[in-house]
């Protein structure tokens, strides 16, 4: 099943309705060219990605109107963010407008036995000083069917959070179906509260959650023993404990899923995925992904996966963690932070092409 952007039922009153809104920060994103190291740099390459946008750039590709709510300055830098976001046909009609400056980040692509870095700046960004009541969420989230947000937003700032918590109690309000990515980052959980105390309150009104292997340990305690993703073999029966730990302490959660990542080198990684709903655990086929030329996003994109197989197949939750599976293994392949793979392409690995041959 598959939708036309911004037509057949979606239109409506000359406008069209969106199907799913994504909450968060989206920064300019800056690497040194290729594989150089920071120190080697004298450019920049320049694009922009959050978890929450890059969820809804990805949705917005595989044809499922999705509208993205953030804050940008109200200078040339916040304009080009927005006209970046609106090529991919992303919603951007409730972005708020303020503040001095946009969030950067950035990356240093890792090689081999090189790994990734990441340098934030985004302290004091228009995004980090949004306060509550800037967002008007009832008007944001009428007529959607599904909100989404990452444990990001939160550990930006206090206030942030506060204006996440906003959006999910509207969002319950209007009987939305809530998702989150617990995406635990340890260099931005430094406002005075840890993950613990500030994502448990706001978990407990989501319907699906999903993690990795560290999200769950670092952010509520859970953990399973047998598990070690640096040996590149990730045994998804392993994760059954964990899920069952997080649909007892969040009874509202029906649906739980777990990427499993094994990183046997910066430029080789192994990837599946397993969802968990009803007492039922659900694994996809496992990828070995070499060479990498873009990791960032893969979470993102397995997100946007998964959403837009529980809207349009939602009575078949193994070939949603296939779908999703398969989408973010894509995004290994593709530079920038957005999944920008076709249904199709999709549905292709699926089937077992992962030739790479040329399509003629």
């Amino acid at each position: 099943m598959t939708f036309e952007v911004y037509s057949g039922e979606y239109y409506r009153s000359g406008g069209y309705v969106i199907t799913v809104v994504t909450f968060g920060e989206i920064m300019m994103r800056l690497s040194p060219p290729g594989n150089l190291r920071f120190n080697q740099a004298r450019s920049f390459d320049v694009i922009y990605g959050g978890g929450e946008a890059n969820v809804a750039a990805a949705l917005a590709n595989f044809g499922l109107p999705a509208r993205f709510i953030t804050r940008l300055p109200a200078n040339e830098i916040g304009a080009s963010c927005e006209q970046f976001l609106r090529q991919y046909n992303v919603d951007t009609n409730y972005i708020v407008r303020g503040g001095k400056r946009m969030g950067i980040y950035f990356l240093e692509n890792g090689s081999a036995l090189r790994g990734s870095l990441v340098v934030y700046d985004r302290d004091n960004s228009a995004f980090a000083d949004i306060q509550p009541g800037m967002v008007d969420w009832e008007a944001s989230l009428q007529g959607a069917s599904w909100f989404h947000w990452t444990g990001i937003t939160p550990a930006v700032s206090e206030n942030a959070a506060a204006t996440c918590l906003e959006g999910i109690q509207m969002a319950r309000k209007l009987g939305l179906t809530i998702s989150c990515d617990l995406n635990y980052r340890a260099k931005l959980w430094k406002w005075g509260k840890s993950a613990n105390e500030v994502m448990e309150a706001l978990v407990a009104n989501c319907d699906l959650a999903i993690g990795n292997e560290e999200d769950a340990e670092k952010v509520f305690g859970i953990h399973s023993a047998g598990i070690d993703v640096q040996t590149g073999k990730v045994d998804a029966e392993n994760y059954m404990e964990v899920c069952q730990q997080l649909s007892h302490r969040f009874p509202q959660l029906k649906r739980i899923a777990i990427t499993l990542r094994g990183s046997l080198s910066a430029s080789h990684n192994t990837w599946g995925a397993v969802l968990w709903q009803a007492g039922q655990m659900y694994e996809s086929r496992n990828y070995s992904i070499t060479p990498i030329v873009d990791r960032v996003g893969a979470g993102d994109s397995f997100m946007a996966g998964l959403i837009y197989a529980l809207i349009t197949q939602p009575q078949d939750p193994q070939w949603a963690v296939d779908f999703s599976a398969a989408a973010s293994a894509l995004k290994h392949t593709i530079f920038g932070d957005f999944d920008l793979v076709s249904v199709n392409e999709v549905e292709k690995l699926m089937g077992g092409d992962s030739s790479g041959r040329v399509s003629r």
